[in-house]
């Protein structure tokens, strides 16, 4: 009976302490994820240890802009000051001090600073050429990106990871966080139909990836010229997962000011189709719509005279009375930050309420290269649902989900 009893009792310590240890191994593993959030992420500009030894030696140069910070100091700056050999700066749209127009070409110019040659891939090409690669031996790559299809630094990416590919030079991509990556959504690019410089591949408007990710994923999916794939190593950020919500220490772009035009972006994106004003030209560039023509229409009450801003010299709708909505604060239309889904209630509402309804797109078809098709219009002129319109992406939404599972350094 002792025997009995004994037994008994060492069971119930025995599932006693393995109950125990698995809660602390659970609390463990929550602690452990809790302390991964309060770290502080580390973009892969500043692991130097990482990429310095890659480049030593070598004639080295560099893509980058005003985003292209280690810690407070410009990375070209950074370089030179280790004695690294740097012969050439590469620049995207907005140039390299980023206060050029969206759209506007930009020439060629050195650097005031250092006297280096500076090369824009956003004037009289977009791809560098053989004759602008001469003495290059390897590329680093460094552009905060904010994980929009139509903002053109991938489209940049593209075209330097194609012509590295064909002149056989290295790439390295120094890893930023995206603000936008915590979602995924929108149309799915139509590359059959519509492919230019603010969509150039089958992904959906938010996708979902740092721009280290999007780069495996250009190579790995074949999507360069001729399938051809280039020499790349990704430098990744440290103590970083997609769902972490980031503020970047400088503006991206000149009409991307702070977190909230960033975080509107995605979905404000489309009235650059329309003849609506987004706010280029105000101190709320992507925070605001409106037009002159929404004058006395129900529920407006907002309004706002574009006029020449640095960044924004000559903005549509320049120097009219312009009514609309102001979305620079949590409303009606966007009302949880954390709504992680693009907004097309505030696109479908503004169509309806607009008066004349047959010049709300313009002409030139610039919303279909935004949206990546050709139906996203016809859907808001024939009054589709949003749901139906979200339905009607799924499938392919679905497809690219796949695809970017293969290419994820980080967690979900």
């Amino acid at each position: 009976m002792n025997r009995i009893i004994f037994l008994s009792i060492f069971i119930y310590i025995v599932f006693a302490c393995s109950n125990s240890n698995d809660a602390n191994n659970k609390n463990r593993g929550k602690n452990s994820n809790e302390n991964i959030e309060k770290l502080e992420i580390i973009p892969g500009a500043e692991r130097t240890d990482d990429y310095l030894h890659l480049i030593s030696g070598l004639k080295v140069a560099v893509l980058t802009n005003q985003t292209g910070l280690v810690a407070d100091t410009h990375l070209v700056d950074t370089l030179l000051s280790v004695g690294v050999e740097l012969v050439k700066i590469f620049c995207p749209e907005h140039g390299f001090r980023g206060i050029a127009d969206a759209g506007e070409k930009i020439g060629d110019s050195f650097d005031e600073k250092t006297g280096i040659p500076i090369v824009s891939l956003y004037g009289a090409n977009n791809k560098p050429t053989q004759q602008q690669l001469r003495n290059v031996e390897i590329i680093i790559f460094d552009l905060q990106d904010v994980g929009v299809r139509f903002y053109t630094y991938i489209s940049t990416l593209h075209y330097v990871m194609e012509a590295c590919a064909e002149n056989n030079i290295p790439l390295i991509v120094l890893d930023r966080p995206n603000p936008n990556a915590y979602y995924i959504d929108g149309p799915v690019l139509d590359t059959s139909i519509i492919k230019s410089f603010v969509g150039m591949h089958p992904v959906p408007v938010v996708y979902g990836m740092t721009i280290g990710e999007y780069a495996k994923m250009l190579n790995g999916e074949k999507w360069l010229a001729n399938g051809i794939q280039c020499d790349l190593t990704v430098i990744p950020n440290k103590n970083y997962s997609h769902q972490m919500k980031y503020d970047l220490p400088v503006k991206p772009s000149p009409n991307l000011p702070n977190k909230r035009a960033i975080e509107l972006y995605p979905s404000l994106c489309f009235f650059e189709g329309t003849v609506l004003s987004i706010g280029r030209g105000t101190d709320k560039q992507f925070q605001v719509i409106g037009h002159p023509g929404l004058k006395n229409v129900e529920n407006i009450n907002y309004s706002f005279t574009p006029s020449p801003q640095p960044g924004a010299q000559n903005p549509k709708l320049n120097g009219k009375l312009c009514y609309g909505f102001d979305l620079s604060m949590n409303n009606d239309f966007f009302e949880d930050s954390d709504n992680a889904k693009l907004n097309l209630s505030l696109l479908i509402k503004t169509y309806e309420l607009f008066p004349d309804k047959n010049n709300f797109f313009l002409k030139n078809n610039f919303f279909d290269l935004l949206a990546g098709n050709r139906e996203l219009r016809k859907q808001i002129k024939n009054q589709v649902s949003e749901e139906q319109i979200r339905a009607s992406w799924e499938p392919q939404l679905s497809e690219f989900k796949e695809i970017r599972k293969k290419y994820l350094i980080y967690k979900e």
